[in-house]
């Protein structure tokens, strides 16, 4: 991208034309950039964990056909594919909205206990490929879901002593 900023009697090939690139540092526009970029992450600690768990919901999703198990635990096929829809949509969703959708966090630590315990509750002896890919997935799942929970509460307690001690101008939209 070409540099645009001027300055005034600058020497060089082109008069009027800084020669120095990638500063924007004299920028007027800076503090107000800042600010926003503050507000536009408001806190996500944790954006790089929505990829790993649209993984997780997309694996858990299709593992039934990726491990070829479709014949032997009907009831875990469609288990399977809701669940896995769920959890990626729910890393959609985290991705599309951070500010106002990490406190459902929580729900990821249960889909992912839940994917351990599914198993033997929904499925009928299952055998340790069936049992490994869905208690992997579950537990990567749960614990991701803790860590975005726990980031959640550390930054809305932060958010709320900033508040409280009137370093922020404006309410957070939750």
């Amino acid at each position: 991208m070409a540099d645009v900023s001027h300055t005034r009697g600058a020497t060089g090939a082109h008069p009027g034309v800084s020669e120095t690139r990638g500063d924007i540092g004299a920028h007027p526009d800076v503090p107000e950039m800042r600010a926003r970029y503050a507000r536009v992450l408001g806190g996500r600690d944790v954006a790089l964990l929505d990829g790993p768990i649209f993984l997780a919901g997309l694996f858990i999703a299709l593992s039934p056909w990726i491990l070829h198990y479709t014949t032997s635990q009907p009831g875990l096929v469609v288990h399977n594919v809701i669940m896995g829809i769920a959890i990626a949509g729910l890393a959609l969703v985290f991705s599309a909205t951070p500010t106002r959708t990490y406190g459902f966090s929580w729900a990821l630590c249960l889909l992912g206990a839940w994917m351990v315990a599914a198993p033997w509750v929904v499925g009928s002896s299952p055998d340790r490929g069936v049992i490994l890919s869905l208690v992997i997935p579950g537990a990567i799942t749960a614990v991701l879901g803790l860590v975005c929970a726990g980031a959640a509460m550390m930054a809305g307690r932060k958010r709320n002593r900033a508040i409280r001690s009137g370093q922020m101008d404006e309410p957070v939209r939750t």
